[in-house]
């Protein structure tokens, strides 16, 4: 079954990458692209990912505020997050472990991102 996932990262050439990285392996997502939280949000109103990945640092509303505001809402806080971020320090990586399913740091390896989004996807 494809799953769908949502990236919302403000650099466009993450999404290209995503998106083209995991369309390599097989046809396993559909991948829709969000380049801001405020973008993130507008899409949930009508789509219902399996699971977002979620950029830490983005201007206006963060990643930070982006994830409180999707788990604040009953629609939406099952969906589980991933950070994707380019953000390395000690902070960030434990707030993210605790707080989503996952943290990866930029740059990443399609293959570990797919494995690790499967890992997520099949609990």
């Amino acid at each position: 079954m494809v799953k769908k996932l949502l990236v919302v990262d403000d650099n466009p050439d993450v999404i290209f990458s995503v998106r083209n990285g995991l369309e390599k392996f097989k046809k396993d997502y559909t991948i829709i692209g969000a380049e801001s939280g405020k973008e993130c949000l507008e899409l949930l109103e009508t789509n219902t990912p399996d699971l977002i990945l979620l950029d830490i640092m983005m201007p206006e509303l963060s990643g930070w505020k982006t994830f409180d505001l999707i788990k604040g809402n009953d629609s939406w806080k099952n969906i589980p997050i991933v950070f994707l971020t380019a953000r390395t320090d000690n902070v960030a990586k434990n707030a993210g472990g605790f707080l989503g399913e996952d943290y990866i740091e930029k740059p990443f390896e399609i293959k570990d991102l797919k494995e690790r989004i499967d890992k997520i996807l099949s609990r």
